[in-house]
């Protein structure tokens, strides 16, 4: 059942994600203004909770990344995410739009779980999409 769960909430995040960022290439520039006054605050205050998981201990270990076994040193891979996307990101170049299909397509699949065709579905759900493998329990 847990399982089950983590794909739930996984793929509401996809579809979130998905979302504004289909927004913040096809929206006008009033919604654009609108959207980025809703959700910037809410994005900023998710990356800070997510870094603040992730802030050295005393010995400059990462305590979320760490094991009893393994000690991961500072940065951890999510601060050197962070760092890529939010300072040094404007100097990457910009993927395509094809290139964003195909990684929303591929970090979505679950093995064993089928497509579902839009006859299928009925009704608007962040689970059953047409483009999105449909949750089974």
């Amino acid at each position: 059942m847990d399982q089950v769960l983590g794909q739930v909430l996984r793929n509401a995040v996809w579809e979130r994600l998905d979302m504004l960022s289909d927004l913040a290439t096809r929206a006008d520039a009033q919604s654009l203004v609108s959207v980025a006054r809703s959700e910037l605050p809410r994005l900023t205050e998710g990356w800070r909770a997510m870094l603040q998981a992730h802030e050295p201990d005393e010995r400059g270990d990462c305590p979320t990344c760490s094991t009893r076994w393994h000690r991961c040193k500072a940065p951890c891979s999510v601060w050197q995410v962070a760092h890529e996307h939010l300072v040094a990101g404007g100097l990457a170049p910009q993927q395509t739009a094809a290139t964003q299909d195909h990684r929303r397509e591929s970090r979505r699949r679950v093995p064993g779980q089928s497509r579902v065709s839009a006859a299928e579905t009925t009704g608007r759900h962040a689970l059953v999409n047409p483009r999105r493998p449909a949750i089974t329990a």
